[in-house]
């Protein structure tokens, strides 16, 4: 199904200065720790702005991370209008074959309502923990594992309390997130191809794991900040948007954080409170930013370690052009307009250095192998060789892990995209006649591996920019599809 496109304007005549947008490109570009992939901006329900940075494309599927919790609220709130589970129910109540085992009170008494807003009981994260109980099954391992303080009381970022909610969710409806949301959410917004991780019980994660274009993403935010209404009608439940965007649980500490500035504002029902607005967030830099105030989302994807940096950018140079009346008549607004749509054109990532060829030892590089130095890779463990080989399309990196091979074009060219699953994009090469240095961006996630190749020792290395949160093979860094 084709998503009808988004209805868009020129900045000025939404009263957006696109003088602001191009300090704010200007400002991530150079901040030398965020890697942008994607930017959306809408005001008054009209696209301003919107750009990818070569290689990512607008049709690309990227995963969202805890982005993904977002959408796991809103199939919540279908499901609790349509009358199959209740806020209030305890979550062992939809689980009557473990019944017999969860005895601690704390945790018969965890409702709905407290998996939602990250309010078990449980002081901190308890993925790992949970998972040593039961390895085959994460909601059985968190419901064993009592919660330090009574449910609703404390707030404690816990994936296994997404977990449970989406478990939730997929036993009364008897379907999958993705196929339950798929009627009621993914057409009527036009989302078009979606894939979700699964782990080894069969259930959507619910707390990761989305893959998605950021058109989803703000048409997400779109549904939100027009209280639920689609094309003027209603499509989320009557109040859930306001529901699950209010702040349910404080999320301070006893002191101020300058790192937590956009964490310490409070908590709703899988979305976050912020200084401006509320938003649903994923690591490394996915964002669906809502802002009622300005009448406004912001969508985005993106690599990096910091995301406060990233939200505080917003901050110091969107929000300012956000203003009260149309910009149109003014010449210098104008002349803005035009000047961000070029620029908006042309966004690209930096290349990585190399030649696309050995200057020198070409008959030594062809055939050759390298391993790990040390003899394991920390970042990838899995990785126990790299290939390389010339061939008459150019040279060819091979990544092998077991018995999964990855191949990696590289030049003539420069950047080569490849979409062979998993999608990549290679750039780099050799930075003189013994060294091979290749950039691996995995197109549908934010990761990308820098893998160094040595032939005075035949020594491989390899370090994550930013390093996958689901462990697996490198072929397992692609969108899950069918």
């Amino acid at each position: 199904m084709t998503a009808r496109p988004l209805p868009s304007s020129a900045p000025s005549a939404q009263g957006v200065d696109a003088s602001g947008v191009l300090s704010f490109l200007d400002a991530v570009e150079a901040s030398g720790i965020i890697e942008p992939h994607s930017l959306m901006i809408l005001r008054h329900g009209r696209l301003v702005a919107s750009g990818w940075w070569r290689p990512y494309t607008p049709d690309r599927l990227h995963l969202l991370y805890s982005l993904s919790k977002s959408f796991t609220a809103t199939a919540a709130g279908f499901a609790v209008a349509e009358g199959l589970m209740s806020l209030d129910d305890p979550v062992i109540s939809y689980f009557p074959e473990l019944d017999a085992e969860i005895t601690h009170p704390r945790s018969r008494a965890i409702r709905v309502r407290d998996v939602a807003a990250m309010a078990s009981g449980h002081e901190e994260e308890t993925y790992d923990r949970a998972e040593a109980l039961d390895p085959d099954d994460l909601l059985r391992g968190f419901l064993l594992l009592p919660p330090d303080r009574d449910p609703g009381r404390v707030f404690a970022y816990n994936q296994p309390c997404t977990y449970a909610l989406a478990a939730v969710v997929q036993r009364v409806t008897g379907l999958s997130l993705t196929a339950y949301l798929r009627p009621r959410l993914l057409d009527p917004l036009g989302a078009g191809e979606v894939g979700w991780l699964t782990d080894g019980t069969g259930r959507e994660l619910g707390f990761s794991g989305l893959h998605g274009t950021t058109d989803l993403v703000a048409r997400l935010g779109l549904l939100y900040l027009d209280d639920g209404r689609w094309d003027g009608e209603p499509l989320l439940p009557k109040g859930w948007a306001a529901e699950a965007t209010r702040a349910h649980i404080p999320t301070s500490g006893p002191t101020a954080d300058a790192d937590r500035l956009d964490w310490d504002r409070g908590y709703g029902l899988q979305f976050w409170r912020s200084r401006h607005g509320y938003r649903g967030d994923g690591a490394y830099g996915q964002f669906c930013l809502v802002l009622p105030e300005q009448d406004a989302v912001i969508a985005a994807t993106s690599a990096t370690r910091d995301m406060q940096a990233y939200l505080t950018l917003v901050w110091e140079h969107l929000l300012p052009a956000f203003r009260s009346a149309p910009l149109t008549g003014d010449p210098r607004a104008e002349s803005a307009d035009a000047a961000l749509a070029e620029r908006l054109t042309r966004l690209a990532l930096p290349p990585a250095p190399g030649a696309p060829a050995p200057p020198e030892r070409a008959g030594e590089w062809s055939g050759a192998v390298f391993t790990p130095r040390g003899g394991v890779c920390a970042d990838q463990p899995g990785l126990t060789a790299a290939r390389v080989t010339d061939g008459t399309d150019g040279w060819t990196l091979t990544l092998i892990e077991g018995e999964d091979r990855l191949e990696l074009p590289m030049g003539p060219g420069g950047l080569r995209v490849s979409e062979v699953p998993p999608a990549t994009a290679v750039g780099g090469g050799w930075t003189d006649g013994a060294t091979l240095a290749v950039d691996v961006a995995f197109l549908e996630t934010p990761h990308r591996l820098r893998v160094t190749c040595s032939l005075t020792d035949h020594a491989l290395t390899a370090h994550w920019d930013t390093e996958p949160l689901h462990p697996g093979p490198l072929s397992a860094l692609r969108a899950p599809r069918g």
